[in-house]
């Protein structure tokens, strides 16, 4: 296996690992950021106030995107999968 395999396998997996993590660190952004909003607008100095909101909607973007991400890990399993002879043949 070559330097140049190593690297590609690698940014490989970083950019599953990005496409993966994005609907929900984004929607934890979004969310944490209106509550913030909301909370500096009204004055309400509660920490546990953004606790239920993001949850909920962590919870509805892992049921919106939770099928795509499925997919797109097991894509990315069998395409990996699928290189193993190459890797060990190409050693």
């Amino acid at each position: 296996m070559t330097d140049t395999k190593i690297i590609e396998l690698a940014l490989q997996a970083m950019t599953i690992a990005a496409k993966l993590g994005a609907p929900i660190l984004l929607t934890s952004l979004v969310v944490g950021f209106a509550v913030s909003l909301f909370q500096s607008v009204t004055q309400i100095q509660e920490s546990t106030l953004s606790f239920v909101p993001k949850a909920a909607a962590i919870g509805a973007a892992l049921v919106l995107a939770g099928n795509w991400m499925l997919h797109e890990m097991v894509a990315y399993t069998e395409q990996l999968y699928a290189q193993i002879p190459d890797l060990i043949n190409g050693a």
